[in-house]
């Protein structure tokens, strides 16, 4: 097979010999052409100012058979010849010289004397030079230096194109080089990183099509490696939660079953309660396989924001009482109705809230809050007056089982309640960010849909 760099040397190469041959051809037939045409009219033009001179000089064209036979047997002041098929009519037409197609005493037609030239006297045509076409009307004796002309014309023009060939073929090499030179570095990227080696970076040599090409490459490596890492991150992180409560429950199984331990209400609930927390981790799991693969069931239909805002608040409200914390539920009036599917946007809210209120100090104050921003859309939000996030971990918040805080791996949280809400809020079109100080709260924006109006 082939390589892209001879494959566009040849293409390069043959556009070139085209492209030569094309103008070699054109020039010279252009120029054989132009040579006779110059050739023919230098004769004639000569003629005719000898026969004007001699129209002046004698008053008329007596005799004039005898002049023009001289004049053919000798060459022009300008190293030419006359023309010796040339016919001499006089003011009226009639020809008076014979030649070409002409005799003696012809009257030539209006087309012949408008091809013909004109010899003037007095401003007035005097008579007028009729002669045959180009091809015709060259001498023989200038057909031995129009070839000699022509062959030098023609080894110009060879060399000219040999020229051109050679340049063309340079420029081909360079050029081939420089778009073969990518992909070639494209391709052994490839390769390595099939290999394994992942994250890997070519360089950028150009602003064009190929150096896009080349950025994209690094951008999708770099995500690539990225997307490993944290799937390999995110594996140990699961096996880590589940080993937790399952350690919890094989611990007091076993005691149980060897009689170590009675049975009583509190072994029970310990053990009810890490089930629980099993149970929470598989379905935020399922949940994030979901919306994954594009699957995540949506019921979509019109609500108001303030409802649904307050079903949240009180789910959560004897949770915050038991540690002084306020939940307020900030919406107008006239705030319209949102498109949203109920149950997956309470759960969305219900993270969000889960987590203002595991992080805001007793007596504090976590918000909830919905304001349209667009035609289209609206902003909720859950503000809190915790810790903070530190500006370092703000980017990363949203990544499944990232925590600012590796010591609240053990606050029973799965550490995807956030994945689970920037999942939750792009099945429906939305966006979700966030902005925090640290030691002076966090806030939480999702911009959902807004039903339309009828």
């Amino acid at each position: 097979m082939r390589s892209l760099t001879l494959k566009l040397t040849l293409a390069f190469l043959f556009v070139g010999i085209i492209g030569a041959a094309s103008v070699a051809v054109l020039a010279r037939q252009r120029t054989a052409t132009e040579f006779d045409q110059f050739v023919a009219d230098r004769s004639i033009t000569e003629l005719a100012w000898r026969l004007q001179d001699y129209y002046e000089v004698n008053g008329s064209w007596a005799n004039v058979e005898r002049f023009m036979a001289r004049r053919q047997n000798n060459p022009g002041r300008f190293g030419g010849h006359d023309v010796p098929d040339a016919a001499l009519a006089d003011e009226t037409g009639v020809v008076i010289v014979a030649g070409w197609q002409f005799f003696q005493g012809d009257q030539a037609s209006a087309t012949a004397l408008d091809n013909g030239y004109a010899i003037m006297h007095e401003n007035q045509p005097a008579g007028w030079l009729l002669f045959p076409p180009v091809q015709a009307r060259v001498p023989a004796e200038l057909l031995a230096v129009e070839s000699t002309f022509l062959s030098r014309i023609n080894n110009a023009i060879l060399l000219s194109a040999i020229v051109a060939i050679l340049v063309a073929l340079l420029v081909g090499v360079l050029l081939a080089s420089t778009i073969s030179r990518p992909v070639r570095e494209l391709t052994a990227a490839t390769k390595r990183i099939a290999g394994g080696e992942l994250g890997l970076q070519v360089p950028v040599r150009t602003k064009d099509e190929l150096g896009e090409l080349s950025q994209s490459f690094n951008t999708m490596s770099s995500d690539l490696a990225r997307s490993t890492q944290a799937r390999r991150q995110m594996t140990a992180d699961i096996a880590h939660d589940l080993r937790t409560p399952l350690s919890v429950i094989m611990g007091y199984t076993e005691a149980l079953s060897d009689q170590k331990l009675h049975g009583s209400a509190e072994i029970y609930t310990v053990l009810h309660q890490e089930a629980l927390l099993l149970n929470h981790l598989v379905d935020d799991l399922r949940t994030l396989s979901l919306a994954d693969a594009g699957e995540l069931t949506l019921v979509q239909r019109d609500i108001p924001a303030k409802g649904l805002l307050e079903d949240v608040a009180l789910s959560y409200l004897a949770l915050a009482e038991e540690r002084g914390i306020t939940i307020d539920v900030q919406v107008s009036d006239a705030m319209p109705l949102l498109y949203v599917d109920p149950e997956r946007i309470k759960q969305l809210l219900g993270n969000l809230v889960s987590n203002a209120i595991r992080y805001t100090p007793d007596g504090g104050v976590v918000t909830l809050a919905a304001k349209a921003t667009s035609h289209d859309m609206a902003t909720l939000s859950v503000s809190d007056t915790g810790v903070g996030i530190a500006p370092d971990d703000l980017p990363y918040v949203f990544n499944r089982f990232y925590r600012s805080d590796s010591a609240r791996s053990q606050d029973g949280s799965s550490g995807l309640g956030l994945a689970i809400a920037k999942s939750i809020t792009t099945a429906h079109g939305g966006t979700i960010s966030a902005e925090s100080t640290v030691g002076v709260g966090t806030t939480f924006l999702i911009r959902l849909p807004i039903a339309a109006i009828a």
